[in-house]
């Protein structure tokens, strides 16, 4: 099995990845970025996790978002 050390997404559980991103940016932030009813309209992990596992495109959006808070940290 190979290691994949060059990427951050590598083990980290998407609702930590919602996790992370609600403490730092808060859900009104996220909703207006990414246009999600779950992050706008009585916001919670519960119903985003379950609405982001059926869905690709959004999985896709909030992970690119995660990936760009890591990189905010980092400088």
């Amino acid at each position: 099995m190979e290691t994949q050390s060059n990427n951050p997404l590598h083990g980290v559980k998407l609702e930590q990845i919602i996790n992370d991103l609600v403490a730092h940016y808060g859900w009104e932030y996220m909703g207006y970025t990414i246009k999600i009813r779950y992050f706008t309209d009585n916001p919670s992990v519960k119903s985003s996790l379950k609405f982001l596992r059926r869905t690709p495109w959004a999985r896709t959006k909030v992970e690119v978002m995660y990936l760009n808070m890591l990189k905010q940290r980092k400088k």
